[in-house]
């Protein structure tokens, strides 16, 4: 799952970094509003972690920003403007939820895991298409009660694309979303690729009845077969 952290004391920010790449997301920061006003307008992310106070401009204006472009990214306020005000203000703007500073790393843990699991998974703790199960809080995957190996790219590419069954994922969508900011550092789909051959060499071995479909040109698409 990638994780949008908009925060500009710099040890606050590395330390939610650290605390959210340790459970194993995709993690990508702004430290002022331009960046992440840039961010929020070219990526999708499963939630965004916003301050309010930015030197170069007021974080609610970049929840405004996120409802203009009909963007469905969950949204969690981290603040030390704590004001009943600024409260209902963010959460009549469209944020999910509000964790004022200080916080416990484990907190803000808890809060985006169950973000993230209520808009993706519509909050269910076990998810299941097909013969397959994942369990996001231990990362493991099942298919026919069996638990199948996937290292931490096949299972995030999987993870992405059962998020995303009904949609068609352009290879773009799905590198952004799984690499995240090294996205920029390869000049070639090939890294893709080859998650997606063994992932699916692994879905066919565990006769898992749920395939990826690729889309000559565009990307990918998960089929129940």
């Amino acid at each position: 799952m990638k994780i949008l952290i908009i925060e500009d004391e710099p040890e606050m920010l590395e330390n939610m970094r650290q605390t959210l790449e340790r459970e194993h997301y995709t993690v990508e920061t702004a430290s002022d509003y331009k960046t992440a006003s840039t961010k929020i307008g070219v990526y999708d992310y499963d939630c965004v972690l916003l301050d309010i106070t930015l030197p170069d401009g007021n974080g609610l204006e970049l929840l405004k920003q996120l409802k203009q472009l009909s963007k469905d990214d969950g949204v969690i306020i981290v603040s030390a403007k704590d004001s009943l005000d600024d409260r209902i203000k963010g959460l009549n703007l469209g944020a999910d939820d509000y964790l004022p500073k200080p916080f416990h790393m484990a907190e803000l843990h808890a809060r985006v895991k169950a973000i993230v699991r209520r808009r993706s998974f519509d909050g269910n703790k076990l998810i299941e298409i097909g013969n397959v199960s994942i369990n996001p809080e231990s990362r493991s995957v099942h298919i026919n009660e069996k638990e199948v190996t996937l290292n931490r790219k096949e299972y995030d590419v999987l993870l992405y694309m059962i998020s995303n069954k009904t949609r068609l994922v352009t290879k773009t969508a799905l590198a952004e979303h799984v690499w995240g900011d090294h996205i920029d550092q390869a000049d070639s789909f090939d890294f893709i690729y080859s998650q997606i051959k063994n992932l699916r060499k692994k879905l066919t071995d565990a006769t898992a009845t749920i395939e990826i479909e690729a889309v000559y040109g565009v990307g990918y698409k998960l089929q129940v077969v």
